[in-house]
């Protein structure tokens, strides 16, 4: 205050004081930094005497203005740096180019009968652009799903005429009869060897002999070398278990491993039915599948069975008819095999194929024909008829994917296909449009891994704080807890009429926002819920459960808009200069 009083009444000292700050200071004054010291050097010249009363107060001002310039340039520095971590991390993630929901006009309707009829009387009325920005906004109306999804998956080209399309309809029916005929073919030698080994196996246990090795390694290779890539999760704590086996009750030890610990390719997330127990039995197929063709001549009523049958199942009192029945089977594929008739297209040499290749067929062919007796049972669509399709497109499939194989889960993605569709041989085109974005999420495809670091960039910079929680309660930022999401684009998670919804929009996303658009719905689902995840201080195994419980029952259309403006948000970022 004494300061103040005496520079008040002074101004010939302000203006002195005024004059002064433009002079140089001493180099330990203008060195000093924040941590400036009032006192100066004997001998200083820097300061007129005169002014020696004020220089306290111009010398705070000084160090007020040195603290605010240097906050407000670590503040920008922070800031560049955050900007900078954000176009190194996230610049791949999203389009660069923006696509509004109101401009040319609002698209939240999405696309419209109406819409879609005036496309196709002429192409010109919209451009392909339109069209999918109206999907992603708005979704498709359900009464043109059938026609809009093969141009969505890449079946067919936008501004295709009717001609090209039957064209191209033509070709794909033509190479899917021709790979039915050659898988169905070594199906039939595939039989005869699985008889051949039951046989030679149930000559040795009646007997008494041993069984020889190489016969038991090719019968339980598929125990060894399992597809599944769910398993349960109720169990969080490791151990091990005594469960009775299915067929002489002996116990075995099963182990159960946390998530956690496991591998990418591994990584649970669900509880699925009962794994490969070994014998690839030709009961587990079913007789009313793809093979019924050639198995036309046998009695319906022997069939019956094997439609309910879901995987091995013990012998039981009851099992000498199921065998009769099973000789009776493995006997007329011995006749069509040998007399030729009808099924005489389907019956190769054994020596056409390789050992290795008939392994690789039998395997994949029981673990299929698991699946597809399981797959959405409950759902109206799925009566034996259709499952018989279902079958028919996994098995064309993995018949020309054979290094890919088949791998649990694939089934999930066919399915909607097909209820959609209601066609076999477009379903398996766009089935396998669709595998080549999707197979690389298989464990031997590499993606998954990719998927979980982006989504850790992802929630370290748009939810600091929730990354934050993730890390304290053990730390499950590897958000190995999206492995089913990614896995099969969400299908479990959601109700059909949902499925449809979500799938849509992540097709058209690639073009008009991101084509990473699964780690914004993923982002969305756990962003919707933070508020539960946070006040529960939620774990792995609370999250796991959580979302495991909420299936079937989540919002879709506010989730999808949550990841529209999560991306949208990521862009003005990148936008940002």
């Amino acid at each position: 205050m004494m300061e103040m009083q005496g520079f008040g009444g002074s101004p010939s000292s302000w203006q002195q004081g005024e004059a002064s700050a433009h002079e140089p200071l001493c180099l330990s004054c203008s060195t000093a930094g924040t941590n400036v010291s009032f006192e100066f050097p004997a001998g200083c010249t820097c300061i007129h005497p005169a002014d020696i009363h004020t220089i306290p107060l111009k010398m705070l001002c000084q160090n007020m203005k040195r603290q605010i310039v240097s906050r407000a340039f670590y503040g920008w520095l922070a800031y560049c740096r955050h900007l900078s971590t954000v176009r190194t991390h996230l610049s791949a993630l999203v389009n660069h180019n923006m696509v509004p929901p109101d401009r040319p006009c609002e698209a939240s309707g999405g696309l419209s009968k109406e819409v879609w009829s005036k496309y196709q009387k002429d192409c010109k009325n919209y451009k392909e652009l339109e069209l999918l920005r109206l999907v992603y906004y708005g979704g498709v109306q359900h009464d043109i799903r059938k026609e809009v999804w093969p141009f969505l998956l890449g079946h067919y080209k936008f501004g295709m005429g009717k001609k090209d399309m039957s064209q191209i309809d033509a070709k794909i029916s033509e190479r899917y009869q021709q790979v039915m005929r050659e898988w169905k073919a070594c199906e039939v030698i595939v039989k005869q060897r699985e008889k051949e080994m039951q046989s030679a196996i149930f000559a040795k246990l009646s007997s008494g002999s041993s069984i020889d090795s190489h016969v038991l390694r090719l019968v339980h290779r598929d125990s060894t070398l399992s597809n599944e890539v769910f398993m349960s999760v109720d169990e969080p704590d490791a151990g091990s278990q005594e469960i009775p086996s299915g067929e002489d009750g002996t116990p075995t030890m099963t182990t159960l491993v946390p998530p956690a610990v496991l591998p990418p390719e591994e990584r649970p997330l669900v509880e699925f039915d009962s794994p490969d127990s070994g014998l690839p039995s030709s009961r587990n197929y079913s007789v009313t599948s793809a093979h019924s063709q050639i198995l036309s001549s046998i009695d319906d009523g022997q069939s019956t069975e094997e439609e309910g049958g879901c995987g091995e199942e013990g012998r039981t009192p009851g099992g000498r008819q199921d065998s009769l029945t099973e000789d009776r089977l493995c006997s007329q594929l011995d006749k069509l095999v040998t007399n030729g008739g009808a099924a005489e297209e389907f019956s190769p040499s054994l020596s056409s194929y390789t050992i290795e290749l008939l392994d690789t067929v039998a395997l994949n062919l029981h673990r299929i024909d698991k699946d597809v007796q399981r797959c959405d049972r409950n759902y109206y669509y799925f009566t034996p008829a259709n499952l018989e399709k279902l079958r028919n497109i996994m098995c064309s499939f993995v018949w020309e994917h054979l290094e890919m194989g088949y791998v649990q889960g694939m089934c999930d993605l066919l399915a909607p296909l097909m209820v959609i569709l209601d066609d076999e041989c477009l379903a398996y085109s766009c089935f396998t449009q669709l595998m080549k974005r999707m197979s690389h999420n298989f464990p031997n495809g590499g993606a998954m891994d990719t998927h979980f670091a982006n989504m850790r960039s992802l929630i370290q910079i748009l939810d600091s704080e929730l990354f934050e929680l993730m890390q304290q309660n053990g730390d499950y930022t590897h958000f190995y807890f999206c492995y089913r999401w990614f896995l099969l684009d969400f299908k479990r998670e959601l109700l059909y009429e949902d499925v449809f919804a979500v799938w849509e929009v992540i097709w058209v996303a690639s073009r008009i926002s991101s084509q990473h658009f699964v780690l914004f719905l993923a982002l969305a689902l756990v962003t919707v819920y933070r508020e539960i995840i946070r006040d529960n201080n939620m774990d792995f195994t609370d999250i796991i459960k959580f979302f495991n419980e909420m299936a079937e029952r989540h919002d879709v259309q506010h989730i999808l808009k949550v990841a529209r403006e999560l991306v949208h948000r990521v862009q003005s970022l990148m936008d940002n200069k």
